[in-house]
């Protein structure tokens, strides 16, 4: 069974201080994450003066890499359901001296997506929203024409003996991970919503990129332009 939002929201509240220190534990098992990062925000495909908005930001791990395809000229969103691990996000923001980032706590499912975006990003936080579904749905009405979904996230591989499928449960069971969520799938809603998609395994099958881009034809919903 997944983890109710409230434990969510506690558990990264326990977790939030550390979360940068025990996120890079897992390079002690070969998992590259800042290397997958980089390749999702590449994925984006943005360009500098646009804005991107990241769901489930945490605290801000993927803001230098963003700020580094966006400029100064452009916009980031950063939103994510935990206070705490919004709080470490600010004070990264503060200390970087980005004046072009946007926090927002919110649950997810409720936000209401910026109309025409230019690109929408998820690390390792897609598969924690059980209406995950909804939510690409909704980003992908929003993305400007041509615009790019990306999802950066753990799954389960195919074929993989049960023995070892629960022991990869075990060891991301500190960040949200049931096995209930790693058997949710994502790049079905991004390859259902999005044109010219992509799906990338990562790391044995274990995690995945999936691209999705919007139509370049597509009028999202009326809107606030960004």
């Amino acid at each position: 069974m997944g983890f109710s939002q409230q434990a969510l929201i506690q558990l990264y509240r326990n977790r939030a201080k550390h979360y940068d220190v025990t996120a890079n534990l897992y390079y002690l098992i070969g998992f590259r994450q800042l290397a997958y990062r980089k390749m999702a925000v590449q994925a984006l495909n943005l360009e500098s003066g646009q804005t991107v908005v990241e769901v489930g930001c945490g605290t801000g791990l993927n803001f230098p890499l963003l700020q580094h395809q966006v400029g100064s000229t452009g916009r980031i969103i950063g939103i994510d359901l935990t206070d705490a691990m919004l709080h470490q996000a600010h004070q990264r923001v503060r200390k970087e001296g980005w004046l072009n980032v946007e926090l927002v706590q919110t649950d997810a499912a409720a936000y209401q997506f910026p109309q025409l975006v230019h690109g929408i990003l998820s690390t390792f936080a897609m598969t924690l929203i059980p209406e995950y579904d909804c939510i690409i749905k909704q980003g992908a009405e929003a993305l400007a024409p041509s615009g790019r979904f990306v999802v950066l996230d753990l799954k389960r591989p195919d074929n993989l003996p049960h023995w070892l499928f629960r022991l990869g449960v075990f060891i991301t069971k500190p960040f949200g991970v049931s096995a209930e969520i790693a058997e949710r799938r994502p790049w079905e809603a991004i390859e259902k919503c999005l044109d010219h998609t992509s799906f990338t395994e990562l790391f044995g099958g274990f995690a995945y990129i999936a691209v999705g881009e919007a139509q370049r034809n597509f009028k999202p919903n009326e809107g606030k332009e960004v």
